[in-house]
C-alpha cells in the first residue's frame, strides 16, 4: 500500500521484454525471463494495493464458504481471538516491556490490523459492528497512539481494505476515528 511503485516496475519490465523478443531473431524467451502466463498473473496480483492482504482475504472466504460444516464462528473466534491478544500485548506495559526491540511491537500492531481486516471479510456484519468479537475502538485508538509515521499505513489499510466500515451498523465514532 506504501509502495506503489512496484507495479509500474513490474510493467516497465514487461515492456522492456517485449522488446528485446522482438530483436532477437528467434523470437524465444530468455532462460531468465518470466513467462507470460506468470507475468500475467503477477501483474493481476500487484493491481491491487495491498496484494498479499487480498490473497489472505479470498482464500480465507473460499474456505469459510466451502466448508460449511464448520460454523463460521470458529474461523471468526480465532481472528478476533488473535487480535485482541496482539492489542492486549501492545497495551498491557509488563507484556510490552518484554519486547527487546521495536520491531516486535510494530509486527504485532501489523498483525492485528491483518487480522481485524480478515475478520471483517470473513464475518458476516464485520468488524466494526457492536457485537464483535474484537474491541476495535481499543485497536484504533491504540494505533494513534503511536508514532504517526510507523501506523500510517495501518490506518489507511483499516480505511481503504475492509468492507464493512461505511455500512449504517457502524458506529459515527469508530468513523471519525479513522477519519
Amino acid at each position: 500500500m506504501t509502495t506503489p511503485a512496484i507495479q509500474n516496475d513490474f510493467s516497465y519490465y514487461r515492456r522492456t521484454v517485449s522488446r528485446q523478443r522482438m530483436t532477437n531473431e528467434d523470437g524465444e524467451a530468455g532462460e531468465t525471463e518470466v513467462s507470460n502466463e506468470t507475468a500475467n498473473r503477477m501483474s493481476l496480483f500487484y493491481a491491487h494495493a495491498t496484494p498479499m492482504l487480498k490473497m489472505l482475504s479470498d482464500t480465507t472466504t473460499k474456505f469459510v464458504t466451502q466448508h460449511k460444516d464448520l460454523p463460521v464462528e470458529i474461523t471468526t473466534d480465532c481472528l478476533s481471538t488473535m487480535a485482541n491478544i496482539c492489542r492486549e500485548m501492545i497495551e498491557n506495559p509488563n507484556y510490552c516491556s518484554r519486547f527487546k526491540n521495536e520491531e516486535t511491537k510494530l509486527f504485532c500492531l501489523r498483525v492485528m490490523v491483518g487480522v481485524i481486516i480478515l475478520y471483517d471479510h470473513v464475518h458476516p456484519v464485520g468488524a466494526f459492528a457492536k457485537n464483535s468479537g474484537i474491541d476495535v475502538k481499543s485497536c484504533i485508538k491504540l494505533l494513534r497512539d503511536q508514532q504517526n509515521d510507523k501506523v500510517e499505513g495501518l490506518m489507511n489499510a483499516l480505511r481503504f481494505t475492509t468492507r464493512h466500515l461505511n455500512e449504517e451498523s457502524t458506529s459515527r465514532s469508530i468513523k471519525s476515528m479513522l477519519v
